[in-house]
């Protein structure tokens, strides 16, 4: 069954129903074995797209770029000093004047209200590659990911999220799960909890869907039984030095070890992070957090675990090509 997702953005997870969101992973499989096979249809061939970075990433700006190519279409990248947006011109004017010269428009930034703002005044697909609340095309590529892993349908999917649950992922996850009808635990300190009002939405989306949600602050609990064990980087980029001390003191028993990994039960369970992952020094920001608290083995995943056959987490990244070359096939071509 196809969908007419045209002219669609692509914000938050909650904007698109599991049909449409089932859709959008059946083509990114399609997309992925014809790139693989060598038989891909260019279905953007004309088309413009801004790529507009207030936040720097590897994996998210690789993917755009790629999937657009492999597609026909070109790419403009701004980078946090390439366009004025927020300091010298207002979102809406900034997305008004874009939206003028490009066919679509992907945001990566701090704030999900500036992704909705570019959306309302922009006049084409907006694509939201990461915001501090929100982190919709890294969902569909765990999702695919998961789903390739395990040969398992996506309601029957049992996955756990474990660390700082408040931002992107621990939100995305929850929601995410909530609509395809899986099962989804996450676990971290109470005081690293989603927000109420997401964990209740989350609660009302599981009630139509079948899906099953747990959030707790006992790992040993959520882990128990699971497919997947997903983490992802304790400190973000740019929080002061002051709290790293007392955010790896809250959040050291929910580091992802082999000792975690063994309490799943499981012994296919495999391991995933977003990426960039603080797993040994071999990083300036990651060897500085270590020296900083005191830890040796890695931060939210031990290098052990990262290193493993457990881990799945280069299929993931690469997963984010072929997903959001679906988006873009769905909502321009």
């Amino acid at each position: 069954m196809a969908f007419n997702l045209r002219g669609r953005s692509f914000l938050k997870e909650i904007d698109f129903t599991q049909t449409e969101l089932r859709f959008l992973l059946r083509l990114a499989d399609a997309l992925k074995s014809a790139k693989y096979a060598g038989t891909e249809v260019k279905t953007l061939d004309g088309k413009e797209i801004a790529l507009v970075f207030e936040k720097t990433s590897t994996r998210t700006r690789s993917s755009f770029e790629v999937a657009a190519f492999d597609q026909g279409a070109h790419v403009t990248y701004l980078d946090p000093s390439g366009s004025q947006l927020g300091h010298k011109e207002s979102v809406a004017d900034t997305a008004s004047v874009l939206g003028r010269m490009y066919d679509a428009i992907e945001f990566r930034g701090s704030a999900q209200a500036d992704v909705e703002e570019l959306a309302a005044h922009a006049g084409v697909p907006v694509y939201n590659g990461l915001t501090a609340e929100w982190h919709p095309t890294q969902m569909l590529a765990d999702f695919l990911t998961m789903h390739e892993a395990s040969n398992k349908p996506y309601d029957a999917l049992t996955y756990a999220y474990v660390g700082d649950c408040r931002f992107n992922m621990g939100r995305s996850l929850l929601v995410m799960g909530a609509l395809m009808g899986s099962d989804v635990r996450l676990a971290g300190p109470e005081e690293l909890h989603p927000p109420k009002d997401v964990v209740d939405q989350a609660a009302e989306i599981a009630r139509h869907t079948g899906a099953r949600i747990t959030v707790t602050d006992d790992a040993t609990s959520a882990v128990s039984g699971v497919d997947f064990i997903h983490t992802d980087v304790w400190v973000s980029m740019g929080e002061a030095k002051d709290v790293w001390a007392d955010r790896v003191r809250a959040l050291t028993p929910y580091q992802v070890n082999r000792a975690l990994l063994d309490k799943s039960g499981n012994p296919a369970v495999k391991f995933m992070h977003c990426l960039p992952a603080f797993h040994d020094t071999n990083t300036v920001v990651g060897r500085e957090i270590m020296e900083h608290t005191g830890m040796e083995s890695g931060l939210e995943v031990t290098g052990e675990v990262f290193d493993s056959a457990a881990s799945i987490v280069f299929d993931q990244a690469e997963n984010r090509l072929h997903t959001i070359k679906a988006i873009l096939v769905a909502t321009l071509g």
